[in-house]
């Protein structure tokens, strides 16, 4: 596996959140396809609670190799304990932005990290340093897929033209 690979689309993918989140409208950033779906403010606040309390936290267990397991996570406990529907839109993507630099600084200060370093997470099995970096990548990309995913459906939404001329989805 290829860390510097990682490390540098992970801080790519800064930009990436950056440029599809910035400038938005409340009515864009507050809009859901559903009631029980996330809109992009919602989107934003799990993103920089994950960097915080799960990526970073359990990659940071794993190659100190400290004994047990970190403290179990909950996204919907976070949601609602969060008030996530109350934060700053734009304060909210500047804290993940921070955040994430925060952690890529992290993530190349490393000296010979015990990649290999793990525990066993109660649904997953083993669980290596390496493959929880591994996750934390796939994970910013399933969430770029949603929002990319969300501001489509908004425009379908929004403006009630048929898109198929555009291609499928």
């Amino acid at each position: 596996m290829n860390i510097k690979y990682i490390i540098s689309e992970m801080k790519r993918n800064q930009e990436v959140f950056k440029t599809l989140l910035e400038n938005l409208s409340e009515e864009v950033y507050k809009w859901k396809q559903a009631p029980d779906k996330w809109c992009l403010l919602e989107i934003i606040c799990h993103l920089y609670d994950e960097e915080q309390k799960d990526f970073k936290t359990r990659l940071k267990h794993i190659l100190e190799n400290k004994e047990g397991r970190p403290s179990p996570i909950s996204s919907d406990e976070w949601a609602k304990n969060g008030n996530y529907m109350g934060q700053n839109y734009f304060e909210m993507i500047e804290k993940f932005l921070n955040e994430r630099d925060e952690s890529i600084n992290w993530l190349c200060s490393l000296k010979n990290p015990e990649w290999e370093n793990y525990y066993i997470h109660p649904e997953y099995g083993q669980m290596t340093g390496k493959m929880f970096l591994a996750n934390w990548l796939a994970h910013d990309y399933l969430h770029i897929r949603q929002i990319i995913k969300l501001k489509y459906d908004y425009l379908s939404n929004t403006t009630g033209d048929d898109l198929k001329y555009a291609g499928g989805w």
